[in-house]
């Protein structure tokens, strides 16, 4: 079975849910860290996968590869989990 493009793209946005329920979970344990430690792991944890899901995303939709609905949906909320994880990095650090 081949997996398609817009499947890795919601398996990152899923990944990046997953990621991120974790890491509030277990905000706690991160409290004896730098600030800059703490934006890298958010960095890399959170907005990574939800970037490198847009853009697989966008591939998708470019090759037409099927399923027009389902890539435009994670498109949207790769770019929207990533957008509001950057502006949390921006704004609050």
């Amino acid at each position: 079975m081949r997996l398609h493009l817009t499947g890795v793209s919601l398996i990152l946005f899923g990944l990046s849910t997953v990621l991120w329920i974790a890491l509030t979970l277990f905000e706690s344990a991160l409290v004896g860290i730098s600030p800059a430690s703490e934006r890298v792991i958010t960095l890399l944890l959170l907005v990574f996968p939800a970037g490198l899901g847009l853009v697989l995303g966008l591939l998708s939709l470019v090759r037409r590869e099927g399923h027009t609905w389902l890539a435009v949906g994670g498109v949207v909320l790769n770019a929207v989990f990533a957008f509001f994880q950057l502006m949390i990095l921006a704004f609050a650090g």
